[in-house]
């Protein structure tokens, strides 16, 4: 008996399950993505910056058994087992892997939506480099967001010569140790950017030509650039499925989802326990195959097993030719190990490298991806959040 088995959503967590669900040869995978090209979503700084296109064919990361469909699923129908596309009819499935990534947040601040360019998708940041190169180069540029996006992204356009203020709203790279933090403002400030964080720095309004805080400063802005915050797909909420305040999937330490089990997620869209995982490529390549053995086991009918995802740290390049790894416990809990400069550099491009070879590995021998530093203290951080009244039931 053949299964069915649709995977939403072709980014890092999506490819990796899609892959390893091939090891049956009475699986049929499909993989609907709104997009014909693998996004490398950690390389849309060098997109901005104009020395990488952050695509790849999918060729190069999808196994050939997996059918790749370009639409967009606009409605899941659990009790139906069918989904809904954008450009019209149905699919079926037996099991649905639900991964359909994350994007820019939509920001409140008044005037961002309209004034300030997120570069959170592959669209967002093709459609920024065009107004960069428009911009004069002594245009002021004003990034808002002290994530690795907007560390990197301000970087790199200063290593181009632009003039670069980096905005925090608070601490910069608030991830990083303090030693590892002091290692990235010493760049920054050799590649002349700008660093506004503390107190005061909270971006308020946003207009065509500036951009205002909350301590009452205002400061000249040819283009801002709009890093802060990841949102999630509202797809789960909208099709009537349980899911977090920011609109994850929620689903138990299966990765299955707590209305159905036909349903399983991973990747930023994947709330674990009502627990999520740090967004991003680290948690993605491995709740990806994670997902997928939950799929696998249901099929050869064995209880599936919890998931296990471990941190290694967090890379963060710091133009083409500096960068900083910092290094952690298994529970994404930074220390004060890192490695800068030029090496730190180098294994930003590995990691970016190895990322895609990982997942093409993956696809030429599904269930390879068995390694990851994995976090036995997961459960001890369960225990410690509050059953709500639905969990105590």
């Amino acid at each position: 008996m053949n299964t069915e088995v649709l995977v939403i959503g072709g980014g890092y967590a999506g490819v990796m399950a899609a892959n390893r669900l091939t090891q049956r040869d009475d699986v049929t995978v499909t993989l609907i993505n709104p997009r014909a090209d693998f996004v490398e979503r950690i390389r849309l700084h060098q997109l901005v910056g104009g020395n990488h296109e952050a695509v790849a064919p999918y060729k190069k990361v999808l196994a050939p058994g997996v059918q790749l469909v370009v639409d967009t699923v606009t409605r899941i129908d659990a009790a139906g087992r069918s989904v809904t596309l954008a450009a019209g009819g149905t699919v079926g499935y037996d099991y649905l892997v639900y991964a359909v990534g994350s994007g820019s947040a939509d920001p409140s601040v008044p005037g961002a939506a309209r004034f300030a360019h997120p570069i959170g998708t592959l669209e967002e940041a093709r459609r920024l480099r065009p107004v960069l190169d428009a911009a004069p180069a002594t245009a002021p540029v004003t990034v808002v967001g002290a994530g690795p996006a907007g560390i990197e992204t301000a970087a790199e356009l200063a290593e181009q010569g632009r003039a670069v203020t980096l905005v925090c709203g608070g601490v910069l790279g608030p991830y990083l140790h303090p030693k590892g933090r002091r290692a990235v403002a010493k760049r920054l400030a050799r590649l002349g950017v700008t660093v506004l964080d503390g107190p005061g720095t909270r971006v308020t309004a946003v207009t065509a030509h500036a951009v205002r805080l909350d301590d009452g400063r205002e400061l000249p802005s040819g283009v801002t650039v709009w890093t802060a915050g990841f949102g999630v797909p509202d797809l789960a909420a909208r099709s009537g499925l349980s899911a977090d305040p920011m609109g994850r999937l929620i689903t138990d330490e299966t990765l299955t989802s707590v209305d159905d089990e036909h349903i399983v997620a991973a990747g930023d869209s994947a709330a674990p326990s009502d627990l999520p995982y740090r967004m991003g490529c680290q948690s993605a390549v491995q709740l990806g195959p994670q997902a997928a053995q939950t799929v696998l086991s249901r099929i050869a009918g064995e209880p599936p097993v919890r998931v296990d995802v471990g941190f290694a740290g967090q890379c963060i390049s710091l133009g083409r030719r500096t960068g900083v790894f910092q290094f952690s416990r298994k529970d994404d809990t930074a220390i004060s190990l890192y490695v800068g400069g030029f090496l730190g550099a180098k294994l930003k491009e590995i990691i970016c490298r190895s990322t895609v070879w990982q997942l093409g590995q993956e696809a030429r021998k599904p269930g390879v991806r068995t390694w990851w530093s994995k976090d036995a203290t997961r459960r001890q951080r369960l225990d410690e959040v509050p059953a709500t009244a639905d969990q105590a039931a």
